[in-house]
């Protein structure tokens, strides 16, 4: 290895591939936390009754959301954070990259469980037993991406796009 290490291309390759791992590492919320290696204080959590459709947090009362005509501006938007806050981790399409794609992700989930999901995380992976069921699939707690409404409206809308017509 000391020997490999010597030459400066392979040097410079191994720093960078350390390098672009950190940063993947990084972008994808520090560390992997599978269901059974869970933190003792987000295992003391109990789990509440099971949420209703809309999720736990903020937008259950929220019936506007998702009812107006897709907004090219907070498409825009969303897809801007998409690419910074959520690409490592979700595809567009079906196949899961860490997290399950977003492929018709809104004919399965109401708009007010996604907004609750991308502002509310911990809240939601702790009692959603839908948002506990991806733990189980995935095996990794989605990270808080500290999203806030207007935001996760943004996101919601580029998921919109991106189901229409599937």
């Amino acid at each position: 290895m000391n020997k490999i290490l010597r030459n400066s291309s392979y040097k410079t390759l191994f720093f960078s591939l350390l390098i672009g791992i950190l940063i993947f590492t990084v972008a994808c919320g520090g560390k992997s936390t599978s269901a059974t290696s869970q933190t003792a204080s987000t295992m003391e959590q109990p789990v509440s009754e099971p949420a209703d459709e809309n999720g736990v947090g903020p937008a259950v009362s929220m019936d506007d959301i998702g009812k107006d005509p897709i907004s090219p501006e907070l498409t825009s938007k969303g897809k801007g954070i998409y690419e910074v806050k959520c690409a490592a981790c979700h595809s567009l399409g079906e196949n899961r990259v860490v997290g399950p794609g977003w492929k018709k992700v809104t004919k399965r989930r109401t708009p007010q469980w996604i907004v609750n999901m991308v502002t509310n995380t911990e809240e939601m992976l702790n009692k959603d037993p839908e948002a506990q069921k991806q733990i189980e699939e995935c095996m990794v707690r989605m990270p808080n991406q500290n999203l806030d409404i207007d935001d996760a409206k943004a996101v919601l809308d580029f998921m919109r796009k991106n189901d229409e017509g599937n």
